[in-house]
């Protein structure tokens, strides 16, 4: 062996120690991680990719999910080449390392390089289409963005209506226009918008330079994207990653053992969430797999689910990321191919019922694989082991990453907690994100924890306990967010929808438990006296202020008066503790013998209560209440 083939081995060596068991954390962490030779930034993670496997398929994207079997592929040589000619394009237009570049649109073939090259030339700012115009427009101008990357009319007309009313507004200087999968020529003609320059994507870039980026390389310490994210108030906060913490989050993921250069890794969450960047895009990009990802609708193409086993066995999947209500879904799906090649299915956003762990794993012979993550920590902070189940725990925390529970102090300090005992979940390490956006001065973005960040640790907003082991067990959330089959929805903008009514005087909305989607928005109001307004009028209302569909209340429940602590505060506990005791009494309404349903609090988590005679079939009730992600019991009166 050569001498640079020996330093080769040992640097992949140092790079990929064994990480497949619990007990393998140690032996990691016995060396620090800056000697690990981690990629200073996510493009240096690509040119590793393009160097080391030129001619090995980097991905394979499908059009939509009737046309699975015509994907348009890119080696990871071709990739490297688009990120390339995207990011000079980035740079001709003025981007620069502090510069955020915004991007709107559905997954498409274009959209993996683009969001790549924005991180390359300055800072991608990835936006949920499906967020209002206001809300974006607010992004907009948080982020500083003045480059838009964004869906055509062939790709989503109700994106493209949109930003071209921004760019109207004098919001814009540049829209570069994507186009589906695969789509057909001649392109449609694109209007024209003064002061703005407008074009196609791969039209404007097709001359650039392929080989090499023309600007300044991303440094470590560079922020690399800017990811919104459900807070307490109506528009979404800004969260910042640096480089150095997505590369070191993406290596915690590739590090898996059980899953080797072969693997094919299936994405179909938005690239506008932190899951599919980091774990279906960086982390492959690190070990040299190969992806397929779906059409531009992903899991919310209901015409995905009839092909979807189809899907595993031609291309070989290996693994999936997906959210619950996904699985659940699957779980229904006939299997008439041989999908052996898939050994390791991923699942986080929203707590897991046991019905649906327990059908998709009868269903199909596969282990779901439980972690935790939130975007303020990058990503993913917490992982399983599907040969060493933990039932109720949501894994054990990743390499160099820091976990505790701790109680917080009158003084406003925090107490660390022993094992076993609930209290906050917090966070420390090198995937801690930089901070929320709060303005920009000649240097760039300024970022605040917002009383999230103390010393470097990041309060989760989670409630859990840590056993003896190091494993993880969730609560509930101490934050008032809403997990709607994992798109977090922010309470409040319900809440102001509702306010907004003259005969309204108080509001709140909770989410309500539900089989399909985790949870369902819903909402409770006080009104004002003599007010005659109904219920369901208040739906409607809601219905047409809010600013996505998704987090339109199912229900408005009229009350004299909203519940709230000793010291004046919103009880939404105990509006929890109503909407899931209103979700039971309708779903166990048919069954005989069910007596009663109550809620209660205990230890920041709602328990309901079944009461039943002594002739009803309790395994009947067991198997309806193992399909919620909640704490019931069950007390049978003889």
């Amino acid at each position: 062996m050569t001498e640079s083939a020996a330093l080769e081995a040992a640097t992949e060596e140092l790079l990929w120690p064994r990480y497949a068991a619990p007990e393998d954390l140690a032996a990691i962490e016995s060396v620090p991680l800056a000697a690990r030779g981690l990629p200073e930034s996510t493009y240096a993670v690509l040119v590793r990719a393009a160097t080391r496997w030129p001619e090995r398929n980097a991905i394979t994207v499908l059009p939509d999910a009737s046309r699975w079997r015509d994907p348009v592929r890119r080696s990871y040589t071709e990739l490297l080449a688009d990120v390339h000619r995207y990011a000079n394009l980035l740079h001709e237009h003025g981007v620069r390392g502090g510069d955020a570049v915004a991007l709107i649109a559905p997954n498409c073939a274009e959209l993996i390089p683009a969001t790549l090259a924005a991180q390359v030339a300055g800072i991608a700012a990835p936006i949920n289409g499906g967020l209002s115009s206001g809300h974006i427009a607010e992004l907009l101008r948080r982020s500083g963005a003045r480059v838009l990357i964004t869906a055509g009319p062939e790709l989503s007309a109700d994106t493209w209506a949109s930003v071209r009313g921004l760019a109207g507004q004098g919001l814009l200087d540049a829209l570069f226009v994507l186009r589906p999968t695969a789509a057909a020529e001649p392109s449609p003609e694109l209007p024209s918008i003064d002061g703005v320059r407008v074009g196609y994507l791969e039209e404007l870039a097709v001359q650039q330079d392929s080989t090499r980026f023309v600007g300044a390389s991303p440094a470590g310490s560079d922020l690399a994207a800017l990811f919104h994210t459900g807070g307490t108030t109506g528009v979404p906060k800004l969260a910042a990653h640096r480089h150095s913490g997505e590369v070191a989050n993406a290596w915690m993921i590739a590090a898996n053992s059980l899953l080797d250069e072969d693997a094919v890794v299936f994405a179909a969450l938005p690239l506008f969430h932190v899951n599919a960047l980091v774990v279906t895009l960086l982390a492959p990009l690190f070990r040299g797999q190969s992806v397929v990802w779906a059409g531009p609708l992903g899991y919310r193409d209901f015409s995905l689910y009839a092909e979807f086993w189809k899907i595993v066995a031609h291309y070989r999947i290996a693994a999936m990321s997906a959210v619950p209500t996904v699985y659940a879904v699957l779980a229904q799906c006939p299997i008439e191919v041989d999908i052996s090649s898939l050994r390791y299915a991923m699942v986080g956003a929203s707590p897991l019922p046991l019905a649906v762990r327990e059908n998709f794993q009868a269903h199909t012979g596969v282990t779901l694989v439980e972690g935790y993550g939130l975007t303020e920590a990058t990503c993913a902070s917490a992982r399983s082991f599907p040969d060493l189940p933990r039932p109720g725990a949501v894994g054990k925390r990743m390499p160099y990453q820091r976990i505790a529970v701790v109680r917080v102090t009158e003084d406003g300090s925090w107490a660390q907690l022993s094992a076993g005992e609930a209290g906050a979940l917090v966070i420390s390490g090198p995937t801690v994100f930089a901070g929320y956006v709060t303005g920009r001065d000649d240097r760039g973005h300024i970022t605040s924890g917002l009383g999230n960040l103390i010393d470097g640790w990041l309060d989760t907003g989670d409630l859990a306990h840590i056993d003896d082991e190091g494993f993880i067990y969730l609560h509930g959330r101490a934050k008032d967010l809403i997990i709607r089959g994992g798109h977090n929805i922010d309470p409040a903008t319900i809440e102001d929808a509702l306010l907004e009514h003259p005969q309204v005087s108080s509001a709140g909305a909770v989410g309500r438990p539900d089989v399909h989607a985790g949870e369902v928005p819903v909402a409770y109001v006080a009104l004002t006296v003599d007010a005659d307004v109904t219920a369901d009028e208040l739906v409607v209302w809601a219905a047409e202020r809010v600013h996505e569909r998704a987090a339109a209340p199912k229900t408005v429940t009229i009350l004299d008066a909203l519940p709230i602590t000793d010291v004046g505060k919103p009880y939404k506990l105990g509006l929890r503790a109503d909407a899931t005791r209103r979700e039971l009494l309708d779903v166990l309404a048919g069954h005989a013998g069910v007596l009663g349903i109550t809620t209660e609090v205990a230890d920041g988590t709602v328990v309901a209560t079944v009461e039943l005679e002594g002739s009803a079939d309790v395994r009947e009730v067991e198997s309806v209440l193992g399909r919620y992600a909640i704490t019931a019991k069950i007390e049978v009166r003889q």
